[in-house]
């Protein structure tokens, strides 16, 4: 009997005892820089001498490790070895294939730091943002071992019956796909896309993001560890113009599932619905594409709790969250004291390099990333009005670091308010009234997540019917869903609204069969 699925608690590094074990773990962490990854393909290993580096935001004068990069005939190899271990691994009991997440959940539990190590150093997450996102992959294990044997398990509706004949419906898996995971969650994504596949019996190609692939092959490593059967993940680093397209269009991928940006994600869309010669299925996508998410602050709001859940929401992991509020609308009435709030609570987060404990805020994760967000605070500079930050921080060193902005007085079709940024620029907006609130908060092209700060109830359940988000927050800030409380997925140009952590999920990489039986 599997117990209870129960979430993973999170480590607190005001404990002395546990910031010296993490700052130890970085320093053994950092003693590993400079290792080569090679792709992992059916169990072997393939070093093909092109390398991509992958650097420290925090300081990009230093290598975390070099991968090598696959090419069209390794693609073709790791869709060969997928295929010949779906059929072994898709006909495994599914109780079998959860004993391998579990496993797997109960080994990363133990090298937690370890893998947060990486994410500080490779991703720039601060420590608490680091392991966060280590808790909720082992989150992502625990929950869908235990959601592939629900879904083995009998129907909760069956079929009618037919005298003399027997029905039944059940379902199998799809086959081989691609799990093309971001970098901002690069063990959480990563984890939940992949293991949520191979849970509902698939087996997968990895490629991963070209910002965090030492993550990803850390993870490969622990799920040889672990003894899974060789070809059920094929490690497989790669340009995605090349390798990742090659591997979208082609004729014998089953699924994809990606997260990432939206326009990423459509060309994904578009390049799967060709069919290919020798294709006989229609590909099966699931995308999350990011999102423009903003939260609402009525009359009746406590400005207090706004103001804090808006800079959590707006600067945690420096902005670089799909569900990150880009975009605060207050009431006309409240909105001078509310934005002052919000103002003074970012001016005092403290911004450097992530291996150092007192660090709420890190670098963003690339040059370009960087080059773009600073271009688009120029932007908003001629937009708005700006109130704090809008400039690098170039004191703090070499890395790509950028001060909490918040430019005010924003138009709702204003570039950065429509646009998504992706780094911790917040755009503050007023609003006549309610309506108009709700009315600006549905503008965009996306529709992921979105908040209301109000102690109005007709607001709430206002917001409840008419706010159209895939994850909508009352009275708290906007990111940090956890598995099977909130389950994750956006409307309209956010993505195909998966739901990730939720126990629709794993339906994603099922189709259901149905078999009758004359007597």
């Amino acid at each position: 009997m599997v117990p209870p699925f129960k979430n993973t608690s999170l480590l607190d590094f005001t404990d002395e005892a546990t910031a010296a074990a993490m700052s130890e773990t970085l320093a053994s962490v950092e003693r590993q820089f400079g290792r080569q990854y090679p792709l992992v393909i059916g169990g072997v290993r393939y070093e093909t001498g092109d390398l991509l580096h992958s650097i420290n935001p925090s300081n990009p004068d230093e290598v975390v490790g070099s991968v090598h990069r696959a090419d069209e005939e390794l693609a073709n190899k790791a869709l060969d070895a997928a295929w010949e271990a779906f059929h072994s691994w898709g006909r495994m009991p599914a109780e079998h294939r959860a004993r391998y997440l579990f496993n797997a959940a109960a080994v990363l539990r133990r090298r937690r730091m370890e893998f947060a190590a990486w994410m500080v150093y490779e991703v720039g997450k601060s420590w608490v943002e680091a392991d966060a996102d280590v808790a909720e992959a082992i989150d992502m294990m625990e929950f869908y071992g235990r959601e592939a044997i629900r879904y083995s398990g009998p129907r909760p509706v069956t079929p009618s019956p037919l005298p003399d004949e027997h029905n039944e419906w059940f379902y199998i898996p799809l086959g081989a796909g691609v799990v093309i995971p971001p970098w901002n969650f690069p063990l959480a994504i990563l984890v939940g896309m992949t293991t949520g596949a191979i849970a509902a019996g698939n087996t997968v190609v990895l490629k991963p993001s070209s910002e965090s692939p030492v993550i990803a092959a850390k993870f490969m490593e622990l799920m040889e560890d672990i003894s899974l059967p060789p070809g059920v993940i094929n490690y497989l680093p790669g340009s995605g113009s090349k390798v990742g397209d090659y591997l979208v269009a082609h004729p014998r991928t089953r699924f994809i599932t990606f997260t990432g940006s939206k326009d990423v994600g459509l060309r994904i869309n578009e390049l799967a619905a060709r069919p290919q010669e020798g294709q006989i299925w229609i590909k099966r996508v699931i995308a999350e594409m990011g999102g423009k998410d903003t939260i609402i602050v009525d009359s009746s709001a406590d400005l207090e709790a706004a103001a804090e859940g808006i800079v959590v929401s707006a600067f945690g992991y420096s902005g670089q969250k799909c569900s990150a509020c880009s975009r605060a609308i207050f009431l006309d009435d409240v909105y001078d004291r509310a934005v002052e709030k919000v103002v003074a609570r970012a001016e005092q987060l403290v911004v450097g390099p992530t291996k150092n404990r007192e660090t709420y805020m890190g670098p963003v994760v690339s040059q370009s990333a960087y080059t773009s967000i600073l271009n688009y605070i120029e932007i908003g500079k001629g937009e708005g009005k700006l109130l704090t930050g809008g400039h690098a921080l170039k004191e703090l060193g070499p890395g790509y670091f950028i001060a909490p902005t918040v430019i005010g007085d924003v138009d709702p079709l204003a570039r950065i308010s429509q646009e998504e940024i992706f780094g911790p620029v917040l755009a503050c907006l007023r609003a006549r009234d309610f309506d108009e609130a709700l009315a600006i908060a549905n503008n965009t092209v996306y529709g992921l997540t979105g908040g209301v700060y109000s102690r109005n109830r007709q607001h709430l359940e206002r917001a409840r019917r008419e706010f159209h988000v895939g994850n909508l927050y009352f009275n708290r800030k906007i990111t940090g869903a956890l598995v099977d409380v909130h389950p994750f997925g956006g409307f309209n140009l956010s993505g195909t609204d998966s739901k990730a952590g939720g126990r629709d999920y794993l339906l994603l990489f099922l189709q259901a069969k149905a078999v009758a039986e004359k007597y």
